[in-house]
């Protein structure tokens, strides 16, 4: 099972938030989660990162990618990411 660290759509019409989860690459972006890890809202100034380090880590650790998105995510907050 490919797991990724990516992106689900919450909030309403025209009033984007996003959650920050951990999901199966095959699911659907706003289908089935293994865990929510932190949460972004890019129409605050300055945007709202919140990410739990501890479980970021521990699935990066067990070989969850992060999206694009993500990557640059937890480059802003700090957490290092592997690549290649």
């Amino acid at each position: 099972m490919a797991v990724r660290l990516r992106l689900t759509r919450v909030g309403g019409k025209k009033d984007p938030m996003w959650r920050v989860v951990v999901a199966d690459q095959r699911s659907p972006r706003d289908g089935r989660v293994i865990e929510t890890i932190g949460h972004y809202n890019a129409q605050t100034n300055p945007s709202t990162i919140v990410i739990d380090e501890d479980r970021a880590r521990s699935w990066l650790a067990r070989g969850a990618q992060p999206s694009d998105t993500v990557r640059k995510l937890l480059r802003i907050q700090g957490i290092e990411t592997r690549t290649g």
